[in-house]
């Protein structure tokens, strides 16, 4: 048996004694995988509401561990129940808009049009750039509806391939690939706006 197997065993067995009644046994798996959900759910939504979330992953895995299949990856499973927890996350601030869309800045305007044009006149440290990128990056999926968010980020900023992110989303390939195509197009219209609204004002 290797690491793996021995590992899913060891969790089927701590799920079984949660679900006969030993609900203390929950805390093995989460002072185990507590690192991991964390890790996940950093990447998908705000700082603030990072340990918020993470507690709902948790809450969400131990009611539905009666679903779980004893012959299962647990640590699979139990990531699903986070992005999954993650795209809920999104739909309900869209819905709300509790987090404010914010204005993409002259600094960020001025690094965009660099970029799409492939202009070479102003050099970036690197780390600098990716910084640039992230934050014009961030301004533009707010923007998106909260399932191309995720696809886009899933695909695209963390390299899952259109059939694991449809596992981890509960969703179809095709699903996936479409919303991955609308996302693209919008992301690709929005960014292209700033562009010409700047040039607009010049």
């Amino acid at each position: 048996m290797t690491h793996t197997d021995s590992g899913n065993s060891d969790d089927a067995q701590t799920v079984g004694l949660v679900l006969e009644g030993n609900v203390n046994a929950f805390e093995t798996l989460l002072l185990k995988y507590s690192d991991h959900v964390l890790r996940i759910v950093k990447k998908h939504v705000t700082y603030e509401a990072v340990e918020e979330t993470a507690h709902e992953v948790f809450v969400r895995a131990f009611q539905s561990l009666p679903g779980f299949r004893s012959d299962g990856n647990f640590r699979q499973w139990l990531s699903s129940i986070a992005v999954r927890t993650c795209y809920d996350y999104w739909r309900k601030v869209y819905r709300s808009r509790e987090i404010p869309m914010s204005n993409i800045s002259e600094t960020h305007r001025e690094w965009l049009e660099e970029i799409l044009l492939d202009r070479s006149g102003r050099s970036f440290d690197e780390r600098d750039a990716q910084e640039e990128a992230r934050e014009v990056l961030d301004w533009a999926l707010e923007r998106l509806p909260a399932g191309e968010r995720m696809v886009l980020e899933l695909v695209y900023l963390e390299g899952f391939s259109l059939k694991e992110a449809a596992e981890l989303l509960g969703w179809s390939v095709g699903n996936v690939k479409i919303r991955s195509f609308r996302a693209r197009r919008k992301l690709r219209k929005l960014l292209c706006e700033v562009i010409n609204d700047r040039e607009g004002e010049q």
